[in-house]
């Protein structure tokens, strides 16, 4: 059960990073230059009271550092990459294992 929602969830993300890709696209013929949306700027657009929250929470109970170091450079990536990064490593974690048979050599 919990492989299969693995699974699912990262379907979702990755045609959402699909979706991304393909509005960016549209976006960059339109302006006859490239464009990609940050993953900031989209959770921004989304709910910016909780990015807020959630820059506060990184900022208090981890370290201001972290937030600086590793949480702005993630928010300046392109949400097209990010959600369908996120969405293919969700997919392997959730894939079926492989069972191989014994070999029997003689």
């Amino acid at each position: 059960m919990i492989r299969f929602l693995v699974r699912f969830i990262g379907l979702w993300l990755l045609a959402g990073g699909f979706v991304a890709f393909v509005v960016d696209g549209t976006r960059s013929i339109a302006s006859s230059d490239i464009v990609m949306t940050p993953l900031g700027e989209a959770w921004f657009a989304t709910n910016e009271a909780s990015l807020g929250h959630f820059q506060t929470l990184v900022e208090t109970h981890l370290s201001p550092e972290i937030w600086e170091r590793f949480m702005v450079p993630l928010l300046m990536a392109p949400l097209a990459a990010v959600l369908g990064g996120l969405g293919f490593i969700l997919l392997l974690l959730g894939r079926t294992r492989e069972v191989r048979e014994p070999s029997l050599r003689a």
